[in-house]
């Protein structure tokens, strides 16, 4: 049995499987399925259509996953339309899901983060607090994203150096505290993006970037604005 308290709102044709724990004045959208093992704090409210808690599915192509048990979603939380969410997963307190975003399992998104409409967050990732990930942005798996990091839209990573060609442990970039990457810049395969540092538009990132600095173009490279002016 699951745990509905009385002042849950439940919209049309929403299913709750076993074992799903549901706090106070929770809101769940129409036709929305909430999974076996998903714990759902006070004052979170789901959209219509939304899948959460799926447990993930291989072929023999796919690597295999870590056994993922529950989809944690903590008070505060806002989740739009369409959204699916993977068992295994831990969505902090006040965080905003935009409409038909997928987040993938073995993910943490960090305390007032806003993963935007459309945006795509691959499996074993890390977002810290007060991110903002923009409409239709891909994160890939492997992926750690530090506090305050703001990633434009369409933004895309890789986390493959070889492209299945050969071996590789998949890494993907590591983007650290108060970075900014412009719309549609593209990040290859565990780059480091230093503290405070702004990526251009359409910047293609192919090597770590230090702290603090500014980098355009593709390849991107560092800039000095001072001297441009």
């Amino acid at each position: 049995m699951s745990s509905i308290p009385e002042s849950t709102q439940i919209g049309h044709h929403v299913t709750i499987e076993d074992h799903v724990t549901v706090g106070e004045n929770v809101v769940i959208g129409h036709n929305s399925v909430i999974l076996e093992g998903t714990k759902i704090d006070n004052n979170v409210m789901i959209g219509c259509n939304c899948v959460l808690g799926i447990k993930p599915a291989i072929n023999q192509r796919m690597r295999k996953t870590s056994n993922t048990t529950e989809l944690v979603i903590k008070a505060g939380t806002r989740i739009g339309h369409l959204v699916s969410i993977y068992a295994g997963t831990q969505v902090g307190e006040e965080v905003f899901i935009g409409d038909h975003a997928s987040i993938r399992e073995n993910t943490i998104v960090g305390d007032k983060t806003v993963i935007g409409r459309a945006a795509i967050v691959e499996l074993n990732t890390q977002i810290g607090d007060s991110c903002t990930i923009q409409t239709m942005a891909y994160i890939t798996g492997d992926t750690i994203i530090e506090n305050n990091v703001f990633v434009g839209p369409c933004v895309s990573m890789s986390n493959d150096k070889y492209m299945g060609a050969r071996s590789y442990s998949l890494k993907g970039p590591f983007i650290k505290n108060g970075a900014k990457i412009g719309n549609n810049a593209s990040l290859l395969p565990g780059v480091n993006i230093g503290n405070n540092t702004i990526v251009g538009a359409g910047s293609v990132v192919t090597k770590h970037l230090e702290n603090g600095v500014i980098a355009v173009g593709i390849p991107a490279k560092k800039i000095d604005l001072s001297e441009e002016s």
